[in-house]
């Protein structure tokens, strides 16, 4: 199988999250810095190996037809927006992601700079998100998140792209959305009642048993099973987010799969509900704001991409003094390489 990406990288203590959207005529921009964008990484995360800097690279449905010529990843389409009787988990834009994660927070603000200043105006960020590990890996909310993850060569299978598409072989599927909480209204409610919303208990992180777990709690509803009572598993890697001044909180989710139909059921449970009008608990006190669907190809074809399409267009450089300032690199100081974990 090609070499994946980072996508099975362990969780750390921070997180970027950038969402970027190609300008037109940047294609060709882009499309030339992929197989240089693993130096990057390199060339920050060398010098101190005990952040464990990664970086996940995602291209959208839209994005793809753009940068690419030939087949396309058998599953890659828009984000499905999902509208249920009271909520809805919108589609946002969104062409290219970033998922940059480190132990601090210094590394992975080095490396979206450097990434960002690269692209120049081929294109621009539409979302930052810049995510943290909270008390003993809880969310806002209090409780634990990312317990059922799957590991080991169960993680891989669940997350990574085999024999079934064979041209795109070690890519993954990244569903990100991006979650505001009320912390007041989820405050008043009793531990009891929260515990009954999650599905889980607050101190210990134990799964509600089945007879006390309601059918629209959040654990019941994201949990898919096949008919013979195989779970379907996903990867991830969520991160609490905040902003004190603009009273904004919430969690980043960023999950990743082989298939994204299991995580796209999950969001219509979610939304829907199962039956319908069952909706997540959790969605009264929490709202999606953001939507978007990615394909996080093999670092080995973002080392040798397809070419671009004949349409594809060079936008003009910008003038240097429109450039955000970034250390001067070419192409050999760079490197050449897919988007891999720093060695």
């Amino acid at each position: 199988m090609p070499e994946p990406q980072a996508v099975l990288a362990p969780l750390t203590e921070s997180a970027v999250f950038l969402t970027l959207v190609v300008e037109p005529g940047g294609e060709a921009a882009v499309h030339d810095l992929l197989p240089d964008a693993g130096g990057m990484i390199r060339s920050v995360g060398f010098r101190m190996p005990e952040e464990g800097l990664t970086c996940v690279l995602g291209i959208g449905s839209d994005a793809w037809d753009r940068l690419f010529a030939g087949p396309r990843p058998a599953h890659l389409h828009p984000f499905r927006e999902v509208t249920g009787e009271r909520h809805h988990a919108p589609a946002t834009p969104g062409d290219l992601f970033l998922h940059i994660r480190a132990r601090r927070t210094y590394p992975c603000f080095e490396l979206a700079r450097r990434i960002v200043a690269a692209f120049g105006p081929a294109a621009r960020v539409a979302d930052e998100v810049q995510g943290f590990r909270y008390f003993d890996r809880r969310d806002l909310l209090g409780f634990v998140d990312g317990t059922e993850n799957p590991t080991g060569r169960a993680a891989a299978e669940a997350v990574l792209v085999g024999d079934e598409d064979p041209d795109f072989a070690g890519g993954s599927y990244l569903m990100v959305q991006k979650y505001l909480h009320d912390l007041d209204a989820w405050s008043a409610m009793s531990v009891e009642d929260r515990e009954l919303t999650i599905g889980r208990r607050m101190l210990d992180d134990v799964e509600l048993d089945d007879a006390t777990k309601p059918a629209d709690s959040h654990v019941a509803l994201t949990t898919i099973e096949e008919p013979d009572g195989t779970e379907r598993r996903i990867l991830r890697d969520n991160m609490p987010f905040g902003s004190i001044a603009g009273g904004e909180y919430g969690t980043f989710f960023a999950g990743y799969a082989a298939d994204p139909a299991v995580t796209e059921e999950m969001l219509t449970r979610m939304v829907v509900g199962d039956p319908p009008g069952s909706s997540d608990r959790i969605l009264e006190v929490s709202r999606a704001v953001t939507g978007g669907l990615f394909f996080t190809p093999s670092a080995d074809l973002l080392d040798d991409p397809p070419p671009l399409p004949q349409r594809a267009e060079r936008a003009p450089a910008a003038p240097a003094a429109e450039r955000l300032a970034v250390p001067t690199m070419d192409r050999a100081d760079l490197g050449i390489g897919g988007l891999r974990t720093p060695r």
